[in-house]
């Protein structure tokens, strides 16, 4: 058996090929606590300690999909998001902590309001979850067209006692968005990513996540935000307002087909890594 010390060290020296030292090292942590159950001070205190038989085993089946590019959170099958921990599997995205601060703007602006907020691609449920536990008067809906991702975010939902209303349905079909009511805030991280550029993601991304959440096709990289900008003229409310997450090589363009369908106020907003990541628009 190996000790905690043995086994972070081997997976840290296992991942180098794929990560640089440091996220080798951070996955070889995050993996030894998720199977100690252990903070990291309290596993340096017990480094000498041995697994037990099925941790061992748990230790070689995660190492063995981690060196072959499976990320981190869906060996763990769970990931933070907004200080939460939410489930994760291959059918949906990995939250990021970009999308952290696409939520913090929505409930900054919508803190005081009560309002109806809809979720388009809701993926693992981490934005309308987030959504409700911050602003507990507002109704929540989130709709996806994979059941296999919304079982996922149900379950999100139910773990954090979130009261988040979820749809099955194809966005991009208008005949079925008639199946959505009124709202006051749209909120949305759509596919963006032409299939061209798929091969220039890291492996674990390309040959991992869901690429239905991923890609959109090469001659139309705005199709959901243009779908998204035409739902809201007939299901914002007055003064209702989107927020999207967005590409910055297509932010400008993204823009102007707001503007283009008679928004106003159309803002950009970088992320923390200074990408123009992010944008709002206003119906009157």
């Amino acid at each position: 058996m190996y000790t905690y010390a043995q086994a972070f060290d081997l997976l840290r020296k296992q991942l180098v090929p794929l990560y640089d030292e440091r996220e080798s090292a951070a996955i070889a942590h995050e993996v030894v606590s998720h199977i100690t159950s252990l903070s990291k001070v309290q596993r340096l205190v017990e480094k000498n300690s041995l697994f037990t038989a099925p941790q061992q085993l748990q230790f070689e089946s995660c190492a063995e999909q981690l060196v072959k590019g499976v990320p981190v959170q869906y060996v763990t099958g769970t990931a933070w998001f907004m200080g939460k921990e939410f489930a994760v599997n291959n059918n949906v995205l990995i939250p990021r902590p970009e999308t952290e601060e696409l939520v913090q703007w929505v409930i900054n602006e919508q803190r005081n309001k009560t309002t109806n907020i809809i979720d388009i691609g809701t993926g693992s449920g981490c934005i309308p979850v987030s959504l409700k536990l911050a602003l507990p008067g507002a109704d929540v809906t989130a709709c996806d067209i994979s059941e296999g991702a919304l079982a996922v975010a149900r379950q999100n939902a139910a773990r954090l006692t979130a009261d988040v209303a979820f749809l099955q349905l194809d966005f991009l079909e208008a005949g079925q968005q008639n199946k959505l009511g009124m709202f006051g805030v749209i909120v949305s991280n759509p596919p963006y990513i032409p299939f061209s550029e798929k091969e220039r993601l890291h492996t674990n991304v390309r040959d991992n996540e869901p690429g239905i959440a991923l890609f959109v096709p090469n001659e139309d990289a705005l199709v959901f935000y243009r779908a998204i900008a035409q739902f809201g003229k007939s299901h914002l409310t007055q003064d209702g307002k989107i927020y999207c997450e967005l590409d910055a090589e297509h932010a400008e363009a993204c823009k102007a087909l707001f503007e283009a369908e008679g928004y106003w106020d159309v803002t950009l907003r970088k992320d923390m890594f200074d990408n123009w990541r992010f944008l709002s628009a206003q119906v009157g």
